[in-house]
């Protein structure tokens, strides 16, 4: 019996999603590789993030939502958060890689980016014409 769970989110693009791994401290491998569960379980990703310590995390693309879904056995999670937080910091990060990526194909430059007191993220840019 698998021990894997699966749980859906609105990641789509890759690199967006690979930047935030980064920006959390975390080391994604790019290629398809598995994933290891409970007693030697594996199933495979399209990113996976290796964990020494055993409950590695990867994300797999839904083919019909386009979305990258977290794969992880839960009584392995060995991560310093629990997995709702870890989720919300990564969408965070994400929605700030997907943003910057956004602004600077329009030609916008990132004044300032600060980090406030409640946890959100304040950006300035601005775009000569």
């Amino acid at each position: 019996m698998s021990h894997f769970s699966t749980v859906k989110t609105e990641l789509r693009d890759r690199g967006s999603l690979l930047q935030a791994l980064i920006d959390l401290g975390h080391t994604p491998s790019e290629e398809a590789q598995p994933v290891r569960g409970y007693r030697g379980q594996t199933m495979a990703c399209d990113v996976t993030l290796t964990c020494p310590e055993g409950g590695d995390i990867g994300f797999t693309r839904n083919a019909d939502t386009g979305c990258y879904e977290l794969v992880t056995d839960l009584d392995l999670w060995r991560q310093p958060v629990p997995v709702e937080r870890f989720l919300s910091l990564l969408t965070q990060r994400y929605a700030l890689r997907t943003i910057l990526a956004a602004s600077a194909a329009e030609g916008f430059q990132v004044n300032e980016q600060s980090n406030l007191q409640d946890g959100s993220i304040e950006l300035v840019v601005s775009r000569w014409a």
